[in-house]
């Protein structure tokens, strides 16, 4: 999980750039129609109220981009469509992802956060989950089992235990909390989110915050392919 070295340089990441870069409003309005309909160029001046040299400008940096492609009519000859070469668009996508592997997610307190990522990460994944605190609490945070009651999980069983220094990790670990972060120090190997503790607050509507905010952290984070559906 460590950031190699040079990675900016890589290609992929260059090509990437310069397509981020072609991200002018009427471009970027070009590749929203694009994306459900390919179109004459004449018929874009129409709905873009834009010049045609204007256009024409728009649609060339899109196609040294490699996002969109002209091509003939093979009724017309004389007339040429601009369409979304869409598999350009998906590589615009962070390519970094997390696998569906077994888990360990660790928090100070190991009662409400990394309880919480720990069986959304099952639920979402598949894969097994743990949890851990570097100061566990003596129970679970009520507030955090009803929450997860609430998303169609279930804490009603876990309890809080500690992060042993001598113990095996599996191949995901992530900090779910700025505390344990910062008091682990990890190398980078391991993955960091620096999610809200909700106890302080205490309301459901922070603990709910707290679910909402880690289910999507792990769907942005595992590829695609490693969700449940």
């Amino acid at each position: 999980m460590a950031w190699p070295r040079r990675e900016a340089e890589r290609p992929s990441l260059r090509l990437r750039a310069e397509r981020h870069a072609a991200g002018d409003p009427v471009r970027l309005a070009i590749v929203d129609e694009l994306s459900v309909s390919d179109r004459a160029p004449v018929s874009c001046v129409g709905w873009l109220t834009s010049e045609s040299n204007l256009l024409a400008h728009h649609l060339d940096v899109l196609s040294k981009a490699g996002l969109v492609e002209r091509t003939r009519s093979s009724g017309d000859g004389r007339r040429r469509y601009v369409r979304l070469r869409h598999h350009a668009i998906d590589e615009l996508v962070p390519r970094r992802s997390l696998s569906a592997s077994p888990a360990l997610f660790v928090c100070s307190a190991n009662s409400a956060r990394s309880q919480l990522a720990a069986a959304l990460w099952t639920s979402l994944t598949g894969a097994p989950a743990d949890s851990a605190g570097t100061h566990p609490a003596a129970r679970v945070h009520p507030a955090a089992i009803d929450a997860a009651k609430r998303a169609g999980l279930d804490l009603s069983k876990a309890t809080p235990r500690a992060l042993g220094p001598d113990r095996s990790l599996p191949p995901v670990v992530v900090t779910v909390c700025d505390r344990a972060h910062e008091e682990l120090a990890p190398d980078g190997s391991w993955v960091h989110w620096s999610v809200t503790d909700p106890v302080p607050q205490g309301s459901d509507g922070a603990f709910d915050a707290t679910v909402d905010d880690l289910r999507h952290r792990i769907r942005s984070a595992v590829a695609p392919v490693g969700l449940a559906s």
